[in-house]
């Protein structure tokens, strides 16, 4: 009977002494990682100045308006060569280019809209406009070189910028393409088949980096916009390829 009388008042004094101290060592946890949570999203929007938006809303449209510049079209009537818009594909990239105002023009029309891409990149990081808008500049490039406001929102298939832009944000993703490309191309000699499988690799490749935390996790927008992007852009290419009518490049021509 003593020994039951002294538990219970045990029980009694270490209730007494929990009432004291205050809620249980679990609630205090929760509460204070909530009031800490609370905080830090409160110290995250406090950073969100409205002129970072705005910044980075310019930094989107100049990308937009940077990737529409169509220098398949600029190069060949620079070289008195025929507007690629009436050969082949009708595309100004790089491989219509190449059917419409041979090599030479080719390579300086790829190599500007390759610049484009990266130019958009380096603008983002001059103004410090964050890696968010570098993506979306680099995807606006990507939507303006194929949806030109100069030409009547037509253009190329987007490849050129996106390698540009990954020239500088991530040049081993650059790399990979590259590779991929070469050897697709080298294989088959379509242009399209090439770009569709160099756009696919790379966003696995970059979809894999992102999910062992080895890139941030912003990339996935990239990854997976613009590879959509690119795919979208090559749907007529995608459904000539499966019918067995597509053009090949060169001897035996493919699409930009």
């Amino acid at each position: 009977m003593s020994w039951s009388w002294s538990r219970a008042a045990c029980a009694r004094d270490d209730t007494r002494a929990a009432s004291a101290d205050g809620p249980p060592f679990a609630v205090r946890r929760s509460k204070a990682l909530s009031s800490f949570e609370g905080r830090r999203r409160a110290r995250i929007l406090a950073r969100v100045e409205p002129a970072d938006i705005v910044r980075g809303v310019v930094v989107t449209l100049a990308g937009y308006l940077i990737g529409g510049i169509p220098w398949g079209i600029i190069v060949a009537r620079a070289m008195g060569r025929p507007d690629p818009r009436t050969v082949g594909s009708g595309r100004t990239g790089g491989a219509n280019v190449l059917r419409a105002a041979g090599s030479r023009a080719a390579i300086v029309a790829g190599f500007l809209d390759l610049l484009k891409g990266s130019a958009v990149v380096l603008l983002a990081r001059l103004v410090g406009a964050g890696l968010l808008f570098e993506i979306l500049a680099a995807l606006a490039a990507i939507l303006g070189h194929s949806r030109s406001p100069y030409i009547g929102f037509a253009g190329g298939r987007g490849v050129a910028p996106a390698l540009g832009s990954l020239l500088v944000m991530y040049p081993p993703l650059a790399a990979a393409a590259v590779a991929v490309y070469l050897a697709v191309f080298f294989i088959g000699r379509y242009s399209s088949l090439a770009s569709l499988s160099a756009s696919a690799v790379v966003g696995l490749i970059a979809i894999l980096l992102v999910t062992s935390a080895l890139l941030p996790p912003l990339y996935l927008l990239y990854a997976v916009g613009g590879t959509g992007l690119i795919w979208l852009f090559h749907w007529d290419n995608i459904v000539r390829l499966v019918r067995g009518q597509e053009r090949r490049v060169g001897p035996p021509s493919g699409s930009v």
